[in-house]
């Protein structure tokens, strides 16, 4: 059973009245307690910040979907040259489109083969912490005629930008306040 703030508060009305035949025996706030302790808090404000938390939606980091026309063509740029693991791959059926997902460091995109799946040209932007850290690794592992540059004067930081081959841009980008090493 889920139980809210509001669930809370009725069931603390709902004790004071029944107990001892109908009459209020105990103060409402009291009896706020004590359902806080029985839904296992110390208190009833740790109950009702929680409660009123767990009621909320709860929201996960959005996933960008980017489009790709070639499997091979993706998996050499995001696996092998930028670092990314695939996590999964799904096909309707061996001759389908392919829809992927990589990830790396806490960073998830999904790519995928399906018309109406991302638009090309579209524009991530990816905190890092250490810009110049992914600078040095893509420098020293070429990737055709990708030869990516640090704009130091970017807004929002210091910014590395590599465009896939099928034109979205990624803009790694160290904020202010993370420290280059």
């Amino acid at each position: 059973m889920h139980i809210n703030e509001t669930a809370a508060k009725r069931a603390a009305r709902v004790l004071r009245t029944e107990l001892d035949g109908g009459e209020p025996v105990s103060s409402h706030s009291r009896a706020l307690e004590v359902v806080a302790h029985q839904l296992g808090f110390r208190d009833w404000n740790t109950a009702a910040d929680r409660l009123t938390r767990e009621s909320e939606p709860a929201f996960g980091a959005a996933v960008p979907v980017l489009r790709m026309f070639d499997e091979r063509v993706a998996r050499e740029f995001y696996v092998e040259y930028l670092g990314f693991r695939v996590e999964w791959e799904h096909r309707f059926e061996p001759s389908a489109p392919l829809y992927t997902r990589v990830t790396r460091s806490g960073m998830t995109i999904d790519l995928s083969e399906h018309h109406g799946d991302g638009s090309p040209g579209a524009v991530l932007w990816i905190p890092v912490r250490d810009v110049g850290a992914l600078h040095r690794e893509l420098r020293d592992n070429p990737h055709g005629h990708i030869r990516p540059g640090i704009d130091r004067d970017a807004p929002g930081g210091p910014t590395l930008q590599v465009i896939d081959p099928f034109s979205n841009v990624l803009r790694f980008c160290q904020p202010a306040g993370a420290q280059d090493k």
